[in-house]
């Protein structure tokens, strides 16, 4: 169950301090506050914030290490020493490898840079530093991107006979290499700790080039934006000035990779555009093929590779939903009910295994490792959600770990694979006695509920508050409402247009909630403001992130409840064997799966009617048609449609008999139904009479021209006009359909005259009839 929490709460004290801002900077008081709750408390943050740039950056010089590695690296040009500069195969570390070529050789120096592939593992290792030393025989070697956690392998290059230069941003272990390091966490006069690899570099070329490293900031803006670091600080300033050089002097190498359908480049556009075809080589297992897109003055090698990376991210999407679809059909045998995800495959690849367990973390909220086999080991990738550390978690069980490495929401980790199922277990009981179950729950921060329109200087200020990313998300709002009109914004398109109170909204693939939306039930839509221009004209409309509403609330919904149960009809009957129980008995059973287990419990309910029996359901929410959730978490759901995905839930409890069991995710499941309360007296007083179907029939075949709908639910909507009842009218619908009197094609309804059918031919009829007389 989602539940939507404020993104902020101020004291009286800190409201007068907030308008006290407004008013000197100028700003409205809603952005003053959004600002304000970010920790950009003071007038002169605030001016820095909003006006990020170049101006804003800091002396690397305040970087613990960072003069001591000019020393060598200008020791090692004027005495020709041999250069090696040591990367990694994502996007971060290859850029970073790029800024690092460049600006050495800016400098003076030619140096021979290495990227690994991820075949070769992360981080140094004592065969790929042989490898080095033979084809150049270092005599300064410098990583990027990688090393903090090398102090063994780094005093391995020392003892062959080269200085070594770390630079790295990752978390730092109780162990540093004893060598010059450059990294933001280490505890300096540097202010900033959130840089990224590249990010690093690019402090690293400030201080042997100056502002002439400034011409590599869009190597470094992109690595910010691909390694998720917080967009806030120094990092706010490199995206900021960054971005300007992407949209105004764009290199080859980038132009080939976004393409020419972008009027401008944001941070978005590089997340989701750019990045994804960067890391694509490096799991495709090429990634010198991007560092050399970025170091190549060649224009055919330049157009050769762009396509190549292009060509690996088309490649990596068919596997990474190949693997997804692998990893989902585990989960559905194995479940997932615990407080983590753990699963692992021979055939899986580790170069995909990270954004598949990243996009499972997503769908479960839940901490997520899937491991490849590689002999006796596993080779893994682990991703969490925002409330649970699983660097810290790892950590804690180390036993049962060979190495790991990375920080708080994602770390590679490598085990025995007798260690699995013990891993998996102590995981389990350390985030179990961590964390508190409220920190699994899916909550949408929201800046605030709209009480009035948007002010066009409010959605102003929000454009200005670019770039938008990790740590300084774009913010969020909602808009409470009742019934609403919406409309597909095409004919036969998924997505809606709705009207609010206050603002109008577009709802990507909002059509499977129409019926909510248009129902009376209480709802609020959550959605993330848009400035766009038309003609001339600005206009603020809310693109929809979210439908959080109670299914509790309303009266609008007894129609398309009793429709979901006809449709239900046309689907199989599922063989198995349900216990039943009684109301009492149903009653504890749910208090005693509730008390053992957060996950895997779905509570079903033929008709609301049904709910009024039951007491302390609250906490299972009220879903209408639909699970709200993939998580998996409990959940009540009310007249589940026909298309409903239920799959993964371990136990189902029916509050009543339904008047069907025609749900294949009951297949092989526990099922448990209430022989108590009848689910299907929506059925009873309906008239069934051949008479009756008759009168509806001749309506149809005579007003067919001016009948409109994609669905039997919207044709229905004519009924009133009709003289018909909505229930009888939707159940004789549905019976033509199946006896082929009537389809529906277009947005029209066509009626078939001549056509012989008895109403005993269709199994909904005999289905309903049957019904009535039980």
């Amino acid at each position: 169950m989602k539940k939507i929490v404020p993104e902020y709460s101020f004291s009286a004290e800190q409201l007068n301090k907030i308008s006290v801002l407004a008013m000197e900077t100028g700003m409205t008081e809603q952005i003053t506050r959004i600002l304000y709750a970010r920790g950009v408390d003071t007038a002169e943050k605030i001016r820095r914030f909003m006006r990020p740039s170049e101006r804003n950056f800091l002396s690397p010089f305040l970087m613990k290490g960072m003069k001591e590695a000019v020393d060598l690296i200008t020791q090692a040009r004027d005495e020709g020493r041999t250069v090696a500069v040591f990367g990694d195969y994502d996007a971060d570390g290859i850029c970073a490898s790029a800024i690092m070529y460049h600006a050495l050789r800016d400098f003076g120096i030619d140096a021979h840079v290495y990227v690994p592939e991820r075949a070769d593992g992360y981080g140094l290792s004592e065969e790929v530093v042989d490898k080095i030393f033979e084809e150049c025989n270092p005599e300064l070697f410098i990583t990027v991107d990688c090393g903090i956690s090398c102090a063994k392998e780094a005093q391995y290059i020392y003892e062959l006979g080269s200085d070594v230069i770390v630079t790295d941003h990752h978390e730092l272990p109780e162990v540093l290499p004893d060598c010059v390091i450059i990294n933001p966490k280490l505890k300096d006069d540097y202010p900033y700790d959130n840089l990224c690899g590249a990010g690093v570099a690019f402090k690293v070329a400030c201080a042997l080039i100056g502002e002439e490293a400034y011409k590599y900031l869009d190597f470094a803006t992109l690595a910010t934006v691909a390694d998720s670091v917080p967009l806030l600080g120094e990092n706010r300033d490199i995206v900021t000035e960054g971005l300007k050089r992407f949209n105004t002097n764009i290199r080859p190498c980038f132009s080939m990779l976004v393409g020419k359908n972008y009027d401008g480049i944001t941070a978005q556009t590089l997340a989701f555009n750019v990045a994804p075809r960067v890391n694509a080589a490096g799991r495709m297992g090429d990634a010198q093929a991007a560092f050399r897109l970025f170091v190549s003055e060649n224009e055919s090698e330049v157009y050769d590779l762009a396509t190549k990376l292009c060509m690996y991210n088309t490649e990596r999407q068919k596997y990474c939903d190949e693997l997804y679809a692998s990893a989902k059909k585990k989960i559905l045998e194995k479940g997932a009910y615990g407080n983590v995800i753990m699963l692992s495959d021979e055939s899986w690849n580790t170069g995909f295994i990270g954004i598949v367990a990243a996009r499972i973390s997503e769908e479960y909220n839940r901490p997520t490792l899937l491991f490849v086999h590689h002999g006796d080991m596993l080779k893994g990738s682990a991703r969490s959600i925002e409330t649970v550390n699983i660097f810290t978690a790892l950590k804690n069980c180390s036993q049962y770990i060979e190495e790991f490495g990375g920080h708080a929401q994602a770390a590679g980790i490598n085990i025995r694979f007798e260690n699995f199922d013990a891993l998996e277990e102590a995981l389990n009981e350390e985030i179990g006695k961590t964390y508190v179950r409220e920190d699994f729950e899916q909550l949408i921060p929201v800046t605030e509920e709209l009480s009035g329109p948007i002010p066009e200087k409010f959605a102003k200020e929000l454009v200005a508050m670019e770039p938008y990313g990790v740590g300084h998300r774009r913010p969020l709002f909602s808009v409470s409402a009742g019934a609403c009109t919406a409309r597909p914004v095409k004919a036969m398109s998924p997505h809606l247009t709705v009207k609010s109170e206050y603002v109008d909204l577009l709802y990507f693939s909002g059509a499977k909630n129409l019926k909510i939306i248009e129902s009376d039930v209480r709802k609020q839509f959550v959605f993330e403001v848009n400035l766009s221009k038309y003609k001339g004209r600005e206009y603020i409309k809310g693109y929809v992130r979210d439908l959080i509403y109670d299914g509790r609330t309303g009266r609008g919904t007894a129609e398309s409840i009793f429709a979901n149960s006809i449709a239900r009809f046309y689907a199989p009957q599922v063989d198995f064997e349900p216990i039943e129980l009684g109301t009492e008995e149903i009653k504890a059973l749910i208090e005693k799966r509730k008390a053992e287990c957060p996950y895997g419990l779905c509570l079903i309910a033929s008709d609301r009617r049904t709910l009024r029996f039951y007491e302390g359901l609250e906490d299972f929410g009220c879903d209408l048609f639909y699970p709200s959730s993939r998580n998996l978490a409990n959940a009540l759901v009310v007249s589940p449609a026909p298309d409903a995905d239920l799959s993964g839930f371990r136990d189902f409890i029916f509050l009543d008999t339904p008047s069907d069991f025609h749900m294949d995710a009951i297949r092989g499941r526990q099922v448990f139904v209430n022989r108590d309360i009848c689910g299907y007296k929506m059925f009873e007083n309906l008239d069934v009479a051949r008479e009756s179907l008759l009168e509806i029939f001749s309506a149809l075949r005579r007003e067919v021209n001016s009948l409109y709908g994609q669905t039997v639910e919207e044709l229905a909507v004519a009924c009133d006009g009709l003289g018909f009842d909505k229930k009888e009218f939707i159940f004789a619908l549905n019976v033509f359909e199946e006896l082929g009197l009537v389809s529906f094609g277009e947005g029209k309804l066509t009626v078939y005259r001549g056509v012989k059918a008895e109403l005993t031919d269709s199994s909904i009829y005999r289905k309903v009839c049957l019904l009535q007389q039980n």
